[in-house]
């Protein structure tokens, strides 16, 4: 691996949260945030005129309240919810979580010790971090919901989950659209990310020359 670079002032940063700005946790609602990395991801903001985004499979309720007092621009819910610099949202439409589906879900996080489930406003995660053992399984679970993709949904699978969630969210589209705009327009995109799941992104970032 090469040597870290220093932030150039062309820069439009991307970062990712869980696993790039914060250590992975057992559990999502055990994430801890490192003294000064709020004040440190503000610094560096205003260094860039305000072109940091942080883009998440985090709702925006829950990044928010992470990373409070700093509410940057960027992408929630692996961009199904992109926050513009001016605060506005853009969400991608989504057809509701079938009951049926949680029924499932949850019957599973009973009767399999460690299974946790985190619900998000347009999506469902199955964490099995505590039950690495379950992994197949899960993975069968998730695959074999009904009528997955008439429903709009689609499976996406990250370090030890699995996630459903609307087709059309990508963290691809949170770094696409907020390239259109001030002040991340005319910048270099720069993708910093530690999973799977940020490889859509990393690649939009490639495409628009970063």
């Amino acid at each position: 691996m090469g040597e870290p670079q220093e932030i150039r002032e062309n820069w439009a940063l991307f970062l990712d949260l869980d696993g790039t700005l914060l250590d992975i946790a057992p559990r999502p609602d055990a994430v801890e945030v490192p003294d000064g990395l709020t004040g440190d991801l503000q610094r560096v903001s205003r260094g860039l005129n305000g072109a940091l985004a942080v883009v998440s499979g985090r709702s925006m309720d829950v990044l928010d309240e992470l990373l409070h007092p700093f509410a940057p621009p960027g992408g929630a819910e692996h961009g199904a919810v992109v926050r513009h610099p001016d605060g506005t949202l853009d969400a991608v439409k989504a057809g509701l979580f079938p009951p049926e589906w949680m029924r499932r879900l949850r019957r599973a996080a009973e009767r399999w010790r460690g299974i946790v489930i985190e619900e998000k406003p347009r999506s469902v995660v199955v964490h099995y971090r505590l039950a690495p053992e379950r992994g197949a399984e899960i993975q069968k679970l998730v695959e074999t919901l009904p009528d997955l993709q008439r429903e709009g949904f689609a499976i996406l699978e990250s370090k030890m989950a699995f996630e459903v969630k609307p087709r059309h969210s990508s963290k691809a589209r949170a770094v696409a659209l907020l390239m259109e705009e001030a002040p991340f327009a005319g910048r270099v995109p720069v993708f910093v990310g530690d999973d799977i799941t940020d490889e859509d992104g990393i690649a939009m970032a490639r495409r628009l020359g970063g």
